[in-house]
């Protein structure tokens, strides 16, 4: 009885084992540049990018680089660009409206004639 016992909690603990080292990975991360300057902005621009589908989205005012961790089968990293554009903030692939750029406060509008062309999608590379 006992002999039984362990072996069914040894296929139980083999077999979920394996099925944890092959379940398919659901999330990526990446990072992209958005243009911003203080907490306010840190705080729309994060907001704007935790979408359906983003599990994770933080940005740092020192590098203006937004990490994201989102399940592609959700959202698309070009639809994240856009919905941080529609707050105001341009980032490699979506350039803000000039009309909701020039409603941000004062403190959060960022020098816009620095920033390059805006890449197309197929020269970033995310993994």
């Amino acid at each position: 009885m006992k002999t039984s016992i362990f072996l069914t909690v040894l296929m139980f603990w083999v077999g979920f084992g394996f099925a944890q080292t092959n379940t398919v990975k659901l999330t990526e991360t990446t990072e992209f540049k958005v243009y911003g300057n203080c907490g306010m902005c840190k705080a729309r621009i994060e907001k704007a990018a935790k979408t359906d589908g983003v599990l994770s989205a933080v940005w740092s005012e020192k590098t203006h680089m937004l990490k994201i961790e989102y399940n592609p089968s959700k959202v698309k990293v070009a639809t994240i660009h856009q919905n941080i554009a529609k707050v105001g903030h341009d980032t490699e692939l979506s350039k803000a409206d000039d009309a909701v750029y020039n409603k941000l406060p004062g403190c959060c509008k960022y020098e816009r004639s620095v920033q390059s062309e805006l890449k197309e999608p197929e020269q970033l590379q995310h993994p």
